[in-house]
């Protein structure tokens, strides 16, 4: 089998597995039956169980983030270089939703590694997402351009809560599902996108000043002397 058959093949079978089983339960020794290759291959192409893992999350939150940003410019060029914050966090929270929600995209492998990565972060994983920001930083950017009169702080909370959401929604959609008794339907993505939006958006639109004194008045008194 070609060098690049061979790397695409375990790469097919390790997510395949991954996804299926987890992280913890699938062995190099079980990507190699699948793929029908040797265990050398996999340590000449990846050299470890946890590289391999890595390489297929990088993959994946590649096309995620890239589909992010060409969002987001397109949402700020049809602002004449601002966009509205709905419009910045729609771009934000979008992507991931559609991939890995919705009848068609749980079925597919990816989205249901992606969800499993998001479920189990393992190490290698959680090494990635601590380091690869540089696309939140210009969200973060484009939410100053939409919201000068609000504080850094206060946009890089927003930014923060709205993937917590949507990180959330996708790790435990079954669960809302059944606590809601099938109510909050999670197949109709553009509306749990909808809502996602709205709640981020409104929660940034609070006065400043209220968001400051709540802050304050939960800190201790200083002493006097």
């Amino acid at each position: 089998m070609p060098s690049d058959h061979t790397r695409t093949a375990i790469l097919a079978a390790a997510e395949r597995l991954y996804a299926d089983r987890g992280f913890a339960d699938v062995t190099l020794r079980d990507i190699v039956a699948a793929a029908d290759v040797n265990l050398a291959a996999v340590n000449y192409h990846f050299g470890s169980k946890d590289e391999l893992i890595a390489e297929l999350f990088v993959t994946r939150s590649i096309a995620t983030n890239r589909e992010r940003l060409n969002e987001l410019k397109q949402a700020e060029e049809a602002g004449g270089g601002r966009a509205g914050i709905d419009a910045i966090l729609r771009a934000l929270v979008g992507p991931p939703l559609r991939g890995c929600l919705g009848p068609d995209r749980e079925r597919s492998t990816a989205a249901r590694f992606m969800i499993r990565a998001s479920i189990e972060s393992v190490p290698p994983i959680r090494r990635i997402r601590n380091r690869e920001i540089d696309h939140l930083r210009k969200f973060v950017a484009a939410m100053r351009r939409a919201m000068p009169d609000r504080s850094d702080v206060d946009l890089y909370w927003g930014l923060h809560f709205a993937l917590a959401m949507a990180h959330q929604t996708i790790r435990d959609s079954e669960r809302l599902t059944k606590l809601s008794e099938g109510l909050c339907d999670l197949n109709d993505v553009a509306g749990v996108i909808d809502r996602i939006v709205a709640v981020s958006v409104k929660a940034l639109a609070g006065g400043e000043a209220k968001i400051a004194e709540t802050v304050a008045a939960r800190r201790p008194a200083p002493l006097h002397r």
